[in-house]
């Protein structure tokens, strides 16, 4: 098993070369050996700046179908009443993205959202849900709080280190 598990580390050590040097913003690999027996990598290149410096180019686009989603009105508001705000992936309290994936607030469709803004959390308490490949991964307050922000909607798709949730 030794020599698979470092064969996988050199394998995904150089697609992350690979990202860098080509200047790619992921890549994402398959690879099968044999029945049972597959690697499945990706490998996505984040950049802070240019999250930032384009975070408010989707929220531009998503003001066009407000009539036929006004959901989106929430986040809309939020971005235009905080122009000036500083980065919100650099608060103390900012509770990041550990993967690429789909952020939920609610256990499933319908139901009452594990926290809200003002709401007290413990360290250890699930905030969101994140999905990535089909699995659905807790995301656990890292301390105790007041939830200040919540920086995602529901079904919104993150990437790795995505500010999701200010705690103070």
């Amino acid at each position: 098993m030794g020599k698979s598990f470092d064969n996988d580390v050199a394998f995904i050590t150089a697609l992350a070369a690979l990202v860098k040097e080509q200047e790619l913003a992921e890549i994402e690999v398959e690879r099968e050996f044999g029945e049972d027996d597959e690697l499945k990598v990706r490998v996505t290149r984040y950049y802070a700046a240019q999250a930032a410096a384009a975070a408010p180019a989707p929220v531009m686009a998503m003001q066009a179908p407000m009539a036929a989603a006004p959901a989106l009105a929430a986040p809309v508001a939020a971005a235009e009443a905080a122009p000036a705000a500083a980065d919100p992936a650099h608060h103390p309290g900012a509770v990041t993205s550990p993967m690429v994936g789909t952020a939920y607030l609610s256990p499933e469709p319908g139901a009452d959202n594990f926290v809200n803004v003002g709401d007290s959390v413990k360290e250890g308490q699930t905030l969101l849900i994140v999905e990535a490949m089909k699995t659905m991964n807790q995301i656990p307050s890292p301390k105790s709080g007041t939830i200040k922000q919540i920086l995602v909607d529901n079904q919104q798709p993150v990437e790795f280190g995505t500010p999701l949730m200010i705690i103070e």
